[in-house]
């Protein structure tokens, strides 16, 4: 029993080191944020498919990321609650999608969507409308989740029983 929550707790760590690391490394090319946004990181959002531990950690890698790469080089409050509960509502939505491989990214691309327009509208004022926002954020989100996020789940199944089961990691019985 031990194992299994230092395993849940390892790989929720991980996905969040690696959702934080993707993000911050889109960011040097100003693309983790903002009106136009191409968050590579949110492809891990299809990570509940393999693995409840995802949920957490990519709310807490979010959150973490959201501290740290705000749109336009500031980071309002309004941004690290709400963006991260965009990710975690995504994340949530994916796990109980699990046994629909297709329709894993919907619910990642439909939370944020929606929630991140406001967020760039109404907390960090930037000049556009709603409608513009939930495009643009909206296709971003369609390229990282349903795109990329795709491509690494069909990616990882032919490895999912090594990286995603806590009987294989606790080595031989």
């Amino acid at each position: 029993m031990k194992n299994r929550k230092t395993y849940f707790i390892t790989q929720a760590a991980a996905i969040a080191a690696l959702y934080v690391v993707m993000t911050y490394a889109i960011s040097t090319i100003n693309l983790a944020s903002g009106a136009i946004q191409l968050r590579i990181s949110e492809c891990l959002t299809i990570l509940p498919f393999f693995t409840p531990a995802a949920v957490p950690g990519l709310f807490i890698g979010c959150l973490i990321s959201n501290m740290i790469a705000g749109a336009n080089g500031s980071i309002i409050i309004w941004d690290i609650i709400f963006g991260s509960i965009a990710t975690l509502l995504g994340a949530v939505g994916t796990y109980a999608l699990r046994k629909y491989k297709w329709l894993t990214p919907l619910p990642p691309i439909l939370a944020n969507t929606i929630i991140v327009p406001f967020i760039l509208a109404f907390a960090y004022q930037i000049p556009g409308s709603i409608f513009y926002f939930m495009l643009t954020v909206g296709i971003g989100e369609i390229l990282s989740c349903g795109v990329l996020g795709l491509v690494l789940l069909h990616l990882l199944l032919p490895y999912r029983k090594y990286l995603f089961t806590s009987e294989y990691s606790s080595g031989p019985s």
